[in-house]
């Protein structure tokens, strides 16, 4: 069992880090993370607090994963810290692995928040025994143009400032995958938004329960035959969430990433997977072929799948918390989170 941090309150204070890629301390879209802390504090009530080295620029952060590091391990030392959002993803966070101090993450336990790359953090909270959330970054979902997606504001609320069970997550009605470049010029500008078609059931009956653990496809692969990754137990009659990063990944490589989790028996152990929306909705009916060209490989035709969840590289989004138990329901195809994400 992972264990639960406290929820956040109005007028906690929180740190920003840059774990992976450093833009968020870029001149030219400096605004947009100014933005993004101007809604966390007004929209929640946070007061945001940026660490040391977590503004110092793209080229900084690249050279200095042992500074990206200290950042996340005086985040978690600070008593007056209640929170943790990473600023974005990239590609190098793995980087840090030979800084990071497990004991100081497992004595002081706080809510750590991000997606995509920071995967690689949410195994670094895993391995210390704490549950953190895959969900919305600063510089992508809080600092939304215009404002922030309703269905993204009232997921952080439920999940993280509330101590009762998260319940069922209902699918956003509209989703976008649009990138409209980060000029300060287009700030007023809304993303076009499209009609979600809610979660695709691809195979399964019933309904099955388990803990949930996964993050970004892409990134999982650095972490396999680390020490980060998980123990066997821990995918034992647990859910599996999977999405894919903005590199949009050849269909290819969902059955090669696939069939090594069948291979390492993971496939075997889990009740259920779920998957995310590919951005862009790219490769949307090849990554469903794929995966369940896999599944009757490997004869887990009755394995429950659920398809196109609001999580990961699309917005709006869900957030995900390690550890908590999920129900997937394939009578209703409906998801839920059965437990509180925090105490």
């Amino acid at each position: 069992m992972l264990v639960k941090p406290k929820k956040l309150q109005y007028g906690d204070r929180v740190a920003t880090v840059s774990p992976s890629w450093g833009g968020a301390g870029d001149r030219e879209i400096r605004w947009r993370y100014e933005q993004g802390v101007k809604r966390l504090e007004e929209v929640f009530g946070l007061n945001v607090v940026p660490m040391p080295n977590s503004l110092k620029g793209t080229e900084f952060t690249y050279k200095n994963p042992k500074a990206r590091a200290e950042d996340l391990m005086m985040a978690f030392k600070d008593k007056n810290i209640k929170g943790i959002f990473a600023n974005i993803g990239g590609g190098d966070s793995i980087r840090l692995l030979p800084y990071i101090d497990f004991t100081v993450i497992r004595d002081n336990p706080k809510i750590f928040m991000g997606y995509s790359d920071v995967t690689v953090s949410h195994l670094f909270c895993h391995k210390a025994g704490l549950s953190s959330f895959y969900g919305p970054a600063v510089l992508t979902d809080f600092a939304e143009n215009i404002e922030m997606d309703p269905y993204t504001v009232e997921m952080v609320k439920r999940t993280l400032f509330s101590g009762k069970v998260i319940g069922e997550i209902q699918p956003a009605t509209q989703w976008t995958s649009e990138f409209l470049e980060w000029f300060e010029s287009n700030q007023d500008k809304r993303r076009t938004m499209q009609h979600n078609s809610g979660y695709e059931l691809l195979q399964g009956t019933g309904v099955v329960q388990g803990r949930l653990i996964g993050g970004c496809m892409d990134v999982l692969e650095f972490a396999k035959g680390t020490d980060l990754w998980p123990e066997s137990k821990y995918w034992d009659d647990s859910i599996l969430f999977f999405e894919t990063s903005e590199d949009q990944p050849k269909p290819d490589f969902i059955t090669y990433w696939l069939r090594n989790y069948a291979a390492q028996g993971i496939l075997h152990q889990i009740n259920g997977m779920v998957f995310g929306k590919p951005i862009h909705e790219k490769y949307y009916t090849e990554y469903k072929n794929e995966i369940l060209n896999v599944m009757k490989e490997y004869n887990l035709e009755n394995l429950p799948i659920f398809y196109n969840l609001n999580f990961g590289h699309t917005e709006p989004k869900f957030i995900l918390p390690y550890g908590a138990k999920a129900e997937i329901n394939c009578e209703k195809v409906s998801f839920s989170i059965l437990e509180s994400g925090v105490e």
